[in-house]
């Protein structure tokens, strides 16, 4: 099974946190999908007929297209590429675009899976990132989507703001679990150098972020979540029983995926590539038939370390086993003699052939990955 990522790269306002590639103009929309469509045709042999699974929109902003335009990309997807009849479609939006009658359109358009960035459900915090929806929008956009058939549903909360506080964010999370959505990905405020947020800080306009008050509300969540039934799958990432995200379970997992647009990701299993983050060099660089990527060919141990990262922050953890039948018997005893310093310190323990971070170990995910590689 195969995955297909679209990036749509415009926004209808900058959120101060984000560091993605996008355009608050609207001015190249048309020409973008156009480069779509031809970069879908020079890309079809990426993925050698493999079934595609999953497709997934993403950005910025892609409930902004038009319902032409979507029904365009899936037409030409469908064309092209063998996507299976149960595959999981899913698009990224926002509240302010989620209607009733886009609803209906994009249900009519095979869309079945909805991501909706929501971020909080309360007004300051909407305000403090520059979003642009309401908490009324908030609220109103997801009991719109489960009434027009949506229950396969995923939102985005951020935790950690210096407008949150501990009692707001048990607010947003019930909210969640109140309104039965299945799937949640929570994420902690982050400062990305060269954002709005980062400008803001340095200049002294707003609070630093505080990492004490992140791990507490990180800690709080996975409590009120288990809680309520939710598997707690990938560090940012819970789902009820049979709703994980197919698409992002297939990045973790190391399958196929071809990624389209400007910025976009691909990888087949032995290669990595990315397109231009920059819209115009992708227009006009599609216009002459040619895709603008740049190519990493990957090491044994580049994909060793990748295992190790992707892995740990899964629930499955990271296998003894598949590292000694992929990379050999040596890396697995390396790996083994390096994590034994994070199972005396409490963050991960070995179950069995298998390495898990604890609880406490989620909060320092990546830097226990980044101390394990090869």
């Amino acid at each position: 099974m195969a995955g297909i990522y679209l990036h749509i790269p415009f926004c209808r306002r900058a959120c101060y946190y984000c560091n993605f590639h996008f355009s608050t103009s609207l001015g190249q929309k048309d020409a973008l999908v156009d480069s779509l469509l031809q970069e879908m045709m020079l890309q079809q042999p990426y993925l050698q007929g493999q079934q595609v699974d999953t497709v997934y929109f993403g950005g910025g902003t892609p409930s902004l297209l038009d319902d032409a335009d979507l029904r365009r990309i899936m037409e030409k997807l469908r064309q092209l590429f063998p996507i299976s009849g149960q595959a999981e479609i899913t698009l990224e939006a926002n509240p302010d675009d989620l209607q009733p009658e886009k609803l209906q359109a994009l249900k009519a358009i095979g869309v079945n899976r909805l991501s909706i960035g929501v971020q909080s459900f309360h007004e300051a915090d909407l305000r403090w990132m520059n979003r642009a929806h309401n908490s009324t929008q908030a609220l109103q956009c997801i009991q719109d989507a489960q009434a027009a058939g949506f229950h396969n549903l995923s939102i985005d909360l951020i935790y950690g703001g210096p407008t949150l506080s501990d009692e707001g964010w048990a607010q947003n999370v019930q909210q969640a679990i109140a309104l039965q959505i299945p799937h949640l990905s929570c994420y902690a405020l982050t400062v990305e150098p060269g954002t709005a947020l980062d400008h803001f800080i340095k200049q002294h306009k707003v609070a630093a972020v505080d990492p004490d008050k992140a791990a507490r509300h990180f800690e709080m969540l996975v409590q009120w979540l288990a809680a309520a039934g939710y598997e707690h799958y990938e560090i940012s990432n819970f789902a009820l029983p049979g709703c994980r995200s197919r698409h992002n379970s297939s990045y973790w997992q190391g399958q196929a995926y071809l990624g389209l647009g400007p910025s976009a990701h691909s990888f087949n299993g032995h290669s990595r590539q990315w397109n231009v983050a920059n819209n115009s060099s992708y227009i006009n660089a599609i216009k002459e038939g040619k895709v603008p990527f740049e190519l990493e060919n990957l090491t044994p141990e580049m994909m060793l370390n990748e295992y190790i990262m992707t892995s740990l922050r899964t629930s499955e953890g990271c296998h003894l086993y598949l590292v000694e039948e992929r990379f050999g018997t040596d890396k697995r005893r390396q790996l083994e003699t390096a994590s034994k310093e994070f199972i005396l310190a409490g963050k991960m323990v070995q179950q069995q052939d298998t390495l898990v971070l604890t609880p406490e170990g989620k909060l320092f995910a990546d830097g226990i990955a980044a101390e394990l590689f090869v």
